[in-house]
């Protein structure tokens, strides 16, 4: 191939797909005619690349056609706005969709831990069963307390967020199966009851309320929610309503899963209040209206900023070029 040739055939070309990408608005006309000469530019392009390798003309009009590909293909969108859309309008709507099934969660585990308390410090043979009146003792005089300050605080904090934010990630992501958002409720009511029972039965049910105050009004909401949008997404399965099962599965779980990354967030702060606030020996109105402050904080935005989403038009899904094609349809 004659290089200079080449180039000489095909210069008014690649001197008008410059100009077309430069050029800040397109009519109908000019976008199809931009289209055409990317598409022969890339043919000549790739001529060029190997025949003669790499040279002068095939990097100028390489760079024609990368301006001319994000003319009518767009740029990525700024990572900011991203950031602004999330928090600012995806997650908060996507919790006030499932803010009163949260509601719902959280009275059933309450009922099942308060019943599990009761049998428990009402029944000897269950306190025998759980263990010896020594292991008990301890528990309710000592390890209950301790549990709290044997550890490093930075340590401790890292151990339980990650740990509940392992629990809420399970609860979202195999909510569709229907049976383990139930089971992991009852697991977590159970325990919670447990201990309950066994503190009362000493006479220490002060200190169980006291401790578990502080972290753990955000830390139980906050699994609540992820309860909430795993049953959220097992229900889109079971009734799409006018929506495939397929197309309500994919929206829904493409909505809700977003939850579980603003709940590690706030379990964040939850194991920090654990790790750092709960040791430490300040009056417990204090430290109990930090942990009221944090949850009241994440129920305004639930609530609030959810609310103002949702109502918007949002419902934290994925914008529609992020999303994909939602329907096929017959052109």
């Amino acid at each position: 191939m004659d290089l200079d040739a080449y180039s000489a055939a095909h210069r008014d070309e690649w001197e008008r797909l410059a100009r077309l990408s430069h050029a800040r608005r397109h009519t109908g006309r000019e976008a199809d005619e931009l289209i055409d000469l990317y598409q022969a530019g890339a043919t000549q392009l790739s001529a060029i690349k190997t025949t003669a390798g790499s040279s002068v003309q095939g990097d100028r009009l390489s760079l024609a056609l990368s301006r001319a590909r994000l003319r009518f293909a767009g740029t990525g969108t700024n990572v900011l706005r991203q950031l602004t859309v999330f928090y600012g309008l995806q997650l908060p709507a996507a919790l006030y969709r499932i803010r009163w099934l949260s509601i719902m969660t959280a009275i059933a585990t309450l009922v099942v831990g308060t019943l599990y308390a009761v049998w428990i410090a009402t029944d000897p043979r269950v306190l025998a069963n759980i263990g010896s009146e020594e292991e008990l003792r301890s528990y309710a005089e000592q390890q209950f307390v301790s549990y709290y300050s044997d550890n490093p605080e930075g340590s401790f904090a890292g151990q339980v967020w990650t740990n509940n934010a392992w629990i809420a990630a399970q609860c979202v992501a195999f909510g569709i199966t229907g049976l383990w958002v139930p089971y992991a409720l009852f697991q977590n009511a159970q325990g919670v009851g447990q201990a309950a029972g066994i503190m009362a039965e000493y006479g220490r049910l002060d200190h169980f309320f006291l401790y578990i105050a502080p972290h753990g009004q955000l830390e139980l909401y906050c699994i609540f929610v992820a309860a909430a949008a795993g049953l959220m997404i097992f229900w889109a399965w079971i009734a799409p309503g006018a929506r495939t099962r397929s197309q309500a599965l994919a929206e829904d779980g493409r909505a809700l899963f977003t939850v579980a990354i603003g709940l590690a967030l706030a379990l964040l702060v939850s194991g920090v209040i654990e790790g750092y606030v709960t040791r430490q020996d300040w009056p417990w109105p204090i430290k109990i209206g930090i942990g009221t402050i944090a949850l009241g904080a994440f129920l305004a935005y639930q609530w609030i900023v959810g609310g103002r989403a949702y109502r918007a038009g949002q419902t934290g899904d994925l914008e529609e070029f992020e999303g994909g094609a939602r329907r096929l349809v017959a052109g």
